[in-house]
């Protein structure tokens, strides 16, 4: 069993390996993508003065299940296109790691909508923030090195909202906690991307 096992887990490294350039072109789309969406989504609350905390949180947990949707079609289509299977060991492997953050987040999010008030809208954001940062850092270890400090990166950045949150006042306004959303889910989304971009045409030239 315990050889079983091990040739399992040399497998899943070996194919990770093999296919590390497949997920670098895939992630970058991927994560131009979720910037966008998030940058449009932190956009369109502010335009639509999106307050109260069940309505906040609805909007960015409908932007949450639509970069999500894109992200996998966005992943399908390049695995078809490669010839690839799309739930490989490798894929399922990131899946199990990023699973529970994600769904403690949403179970937070959920408590929130329950029982929170407008005042709850910064845990929202900055405990979203976290636990994405940590389900991207677990993913990471199998995924191009550059995930796991970008979700060290998002984390830290999480933290840095903590400090600074309460200078921006109670309740009486979103606009901090959806320009948040936006620089966390959108801004650094899109750098990253752009950065997989350019690196990746470097190499090419190379």
């Amino acid at each position: 069993m315990d050889q079983h096992v091990a040739a399992e887990h040399l497998q899943v490294i070996r194919t990770l390996m093999e296919r590390s350039a497949l997920y670098r072109r895939t992630l970058a789309p991927i994560m131009v993508w979720a910037g966008s969406a998030g940058c449009a989504a932190s956009l369109g609350g502010l335009a639509f003065r999106i307050e109260a905390l069940p309505a906040f949180a609805a909007w960015w947990l409908v932007t949450a299940v639509i970069v999500v949707a894109g992200a996998f079609a966005i992943a399908r289509r390049q695995a078809v296109a490669d010839g690839e299977p799309f739930w490989s060991p490798p894929a399922l492997r990131v899946m199990q790691a990023a699973a529970p953050p994600l769904a403690s987040g949403l179970l937070l999010s959920l408590g929130l909508i329950a029982f929170g008030g407008d005042d709850s809208r910064w845990l929202f954001v900055l405990a979203n923030a976290l636990l994405y940062g940590c389900a991207v850092h677990a993913a990471g270890f199998f995924m191009p090195r550059g995930m796991k400090l970008f979700g060290w990166l998002i984390i830290a950045a999480a933290c840095i909202g903590v400090l600074l949150r309460p200078m921006a006042g109670a309740a009486a306004t979103a606009r901090p906690d959806h320009a948040l959303m936006g620089g966390l889910f959108g801004l650094a989304h899109l750098g990253y991307g752009v950065y997989l971009y350019a690196t990746d045409r470097r190499k090419n030239a190379a």
